[in-house]
């Protein structure tokens, strides 16, 4: 019997087994990484966010290609980076970023507010300003003592000198009406110092000066009638106490037809007058060689036939040359002076003339044929304000400034020289009764 084929059998196939749901394991909190991510997520998020890891990253693509910094380049700069900053934050983005290459840094944004005059950068959180009320924090801060450095390096550079351990001192004028000063260490001893002065574009008339009370109106009508009536002038008063602003407003108040020829170490005036040409001193190169001090603009500018001369500011020796100008016959001329008070004036003239190789009288002389009136400015808490108006006198006791008009807590008053100066500009008896 044969036996019939042989039958293999093969293995069930496994059946699928339905996978079932794992619990969820209790995760432990891990509160350090998640801040971390929260950071980073604030970080990319935040339109005022601009690191300084993208700001190094757009700093480099914008200066390897030669050209202008311009807000377009580096919006292009800040695109290709594919940061996630949303409309309002490229537009932060830009802005910062462009302040950093091609501004004044993180102090860009103080230049906004049309009442700061200046600003001081004393550390990296060490930052001031004056709105004409006294010093106050600016509320703004750098990275560090390297951020504050590399800016004042880039300022001093753009105004055409250098900033290091051989010139450690430096002040220069940049364009947009900034006047730059900076001091490196180790001459500073509590890192680099910046401090910058803002001269504003639009000048202020009569009217806003008065309104904004610097003066009252019996001043106003002086000070009107002095430039009108052609007195050579002196500006006196402290560092940020207004003195340039006043003597800027006080051009504008001279004929159109007239030609202004201002002289200064660094140009700061900025009157509203259709014919005015304005020279600036220039310092020496690294040489030597190629410096334009004031007394050779004054000599110059005897040349260009001026109607009214005006050296800006007189600090030192230059004193010679201020005299000089204001005794050339042409009257009507200005310029300012730090002083304590009006009737300090001729005392600092004779003290800064002893600079120039001028003797006491010397000083005596060309002061009393130069000058008419000293209008002296002060600051206080409530402001810049005119606090005495004195008319320049030569005497038995020699040089003097005699008060005319002198404020005192908001209230002005007639001083011994009233009659004098208001018989000299014109003015009735009823305008001293008035003050």
């Amino acid at each position: 019997m044969s036996a019939g084929p042989r039958v293999r059998l093969q293995p069930a196939p496994p059946q699928p087994v339905p996978l079932q749901p794992v619990p969820p394991q209790a995760v432990p909190p891990q509160p350090g990484k998640l801040a971390a991510t929260r950071r980073r997520q604030a970080r990319v998020l935040d339109p005022r966010g601009v690191d300084s890891a993208l700001l190094e990253t757009v700093r480099e693509s914008v200066m390897a290609d030669s050209g202008p910094v311009t807000a377009s380049r580096v919006a292009a700069a800040v695109q290709a980076t594919g940061r996630l900053l949303g409309t309002a934050g490229s537009l932060a983005a830009v802005e910062r970023i462009s302040a950093e290459l091609n501004g004044l840094g993180p102090l860009q944004e103080l230049t906004r507010d049309v009442q700061v005059t200046d600003i001081f950068v004393n550390a990296p959180d060490s930052v001031w300003i004056d709105r004409g009320r006294g010093i106050e924090p600016a509320g703004v801060s750098f990275a560090g003592e390297a951020q504050v450095r590399a800016l004042a390096s880039r300022l001093v550079a753009a105004g055409g000198r250098r900033l290091d351990d051989g010139s450690p001192c430096v002040d220069v004028r940049l364009d947009g009406g900034y006047r730059v000063h900076a001091i490196l260490p180790p001459i500073s001893t509590a890192g680099t110092l910046l401090s910058v002065r803002i001269r504003r574009e639009q000048v202020f008339t009569m009217d806003e000066l008065r309104s904004g009370g610097m003066f009252g109106s019996v001043v106003h009508e002086v000070l009107e009638r002095m430039v009108q009536h052609r007195l050579s002038f002196l500006i006196s008063g402290s560092t940020g106490s207004g003195k340039t602003t006043l003597l800027s407003t006080l051009l504008g108040l001279c004929s159109p037809a007239e030609r202004l020829v201002l002289i200064e170490d660094a140009s700061e005036l900025n009157p509203v007058h259709p014919h005015i040409v304005s020279l600036e001193s220039r310092h020496g190169n690294l040489e030597g060689g190629g410096e334009v001090d004031l007394g050779e603009l004054v000599r110059q500018a005897l040349r260009m036939r001026p109607d009214r001369l005006v050296v800006g500011e007189c600090r030192g020796a230059e004193v010679r040359e201020l005299l000089t100008a204001m005794n050339t016959g042409h009257t009507g001329g200005g310029g300012t002076i730090h002083a304590n008070a009006a009737t300090a004036v001729p005392a600092r003239l004779t003290a800064l003339g002893a600079l120039a190789g001028l003797g006491q009288d010397a000083v005596r002389l060309q002061a009393a044929s130069a000058l008419d009136v000293v209008v002296h400015v002060e600051r206080s808490r409530q402001g810049r304000r005119v606090a005495c108006v004195g008319l320049v006198q030569d005497g038995p006791g020699g040089l003097a400034v005699v008060p005319a008009l002198e404020d005192s807590g908001g209230r002005t008053s007639v001083g011994p020289a009233w009659e004098s100066l208001s018989e000299r500009l014109g003015l009735s008896s009823e305008l001293g009764a008035a003050a």
